[in-house]
């Protein structure tokens, strides 16, 4: 290894003067050359982007992955250059579980075949949330990485380099001032009449000795002054474009951020879609719940929006259309065209719509919150199902979406 002291040994020096002239203007005991407003509000502003973009890329992190051993081990593999092993996410864990146990149960039970359905679902879900997490490690993630491990780094480079720069034209600054205060000095002594009758008349030939030095230094100082001065605005100059560089950077991150929202709108509507199929199946098949299918009264709702359907006071049962003794009941809910039946004489009520429901083929009817409609019951009907009519439409809708009205 090439080890030369004498370089080691001024670059310490270098460094110590430095150190000390920092201090020194710390203390307001140096002088120190401003930069002007312009490029302090370029610095002010790269450094916010750089706080910023830290902490927005950390809490992202955290929300794609709120596990901070995995996010660490993340960490360490790209460190490392190696690619992170797949993950299986909740979503697909609970889905297996949920399959496990309805194997176990018995895939043909009741529960067995919901555990089996929502499995599916969360399975789904699970995938959709890898894609998700994917697509925004991509999209956002990486430009923001990219920027601080990239561009920042640069920047800070050469910001240090203009301050050691700025250190440099200062230190030549003050040594011209000194060289040119001695330089006056000498001038006034060399510039009295000398005594020729004293002792010692060589004082005055040292006098314009050194006035002549020290004229020499000046010149000196002078020249060094003008490379530094030089070589500050240079530095200054590829400082200040890489500080402007941030508008552009804004502009990328910016996009970024527009792929990101439109990735999690994705994510969110296929979760919505998943979980608004899997209430349609849930609520299309509760019939195999009730251990008599012929009951005439609802049971107890047991889908996600009778929770707030349950807060509300009781109502009467819905009437059903009497059954003709002798006849079998032929009105199956597989079988049953609303638009072919006519309701009882007696018997229907009104209902309000607790939530959006979107019929999920010809025999339902759509609904909107909040609106009135008339329903009533049949024979042969799931009791989780009512006829609702509204004005000329008419089709089966769930009764977890109604509020029935006394």
């Amino acid at each position: 290894m090439d080890f030369n002291v004498k370089k080691l040994a001024s670059d310490a020096g270098v460094f110590f003067s430095r150190a000390m002239q920092f201090t020194e203007e710390k203390l307001g005991q140096a002088e120190k050359t401003e930069l002007d407003a312009h490029f302090e509000n370029l610095l002010a502003r790269a450094d916010c982007t750089k706080n910023w973009t830290e902490k927005i890329l950390r809490q992202t992190e955290v929300l794609l992955q709120p596990n901070p051993s995995a996010r660490v081990e993340e960490f360490l593999y790209e460190k490392l250059d190696r690619k992170v092993p797949s993950r299986v996410t909740n979503g697909e864990l609970l889905a297996q579980y949920m399959t496990e146990a309805a194997n176990d149960f018995g895939p043909g039970t009741p529960y067995g075949k919901t555990l089996i359905k929502v499995g599916e679902t969360q399975r789904r879900l699970g995938a959709a949330e890898r894609d998700f997490i994917h697509s925004a490690s991509i999209n956002f993630l990486t430009p923001l990485r990219n920027f601080l491990e990239g561009d920042w780094r640069t920047i800070s480079k050469e910001r240090r380099i203009l301050q050691n720069r700025r250190l440099d034209l200062d230190a030549c600054k003050a040594r011209l001032k000194k060289a040119k205060a001695a330089e006056a000095k000498a001038a006034c002594e060399g510039d009295a009449v000398p005594d020729f009758q004293e002792t010692r008349p060589r004082n005055y030939v040292l006098s314009a000795s050194a006035s002549a030095l020290w004229s020499d230094e000046v010149e000196k100082a002078e020249h060094e002054l003008r490379l530094t001065q030089t070589e500050f605005d240079r530095q200054a100059e590829v400082t200040r474009l890489l500080l402007e560089g941030i508008s552009s950077t804004h502009v990328n991150h910016l996009r970024c951020l527009h792929e990101f929202v439109e990735s999690q709108t994705n994510y969110y509507a296929q979760c919505y879609q998943y979980m608004l199929d899997l209430q349609k199946q849930l609520g299309r098949f509760s019939g195999t719940f009730v251990g008599n299918a012929e009951s005439t009264s609802p049971p107890a709702a047991t889908s996600p929006p009778a929770v707030a359907a349950a807060t509300l006071p009781a109502v009467p049962t819905i009437p059903v259309v009497p059954t003709i003794v002798g006849v079998p009941n032929t009105v199956a809910e597989s079988v049953l065209n609303p638009n072919e039946v006519k309701p009882p004489a007696s018997g229907t009520r009104k209902a309000r719509v607790l939530y959006d429901y979107e019929a999920a083929d010809s025999t339902e009817l759509a609904l909107l919150a909040d609106e009135m409609i008339t329903v009533y019951s049949l024979p042969g009907m799931d009791p989780d199902w009512l006829i609702g009519e509204r004005g000329n439409q008419k089709g089966k809708v769930p009764v977890t979406y109604l509020e029935l009205l006394s």
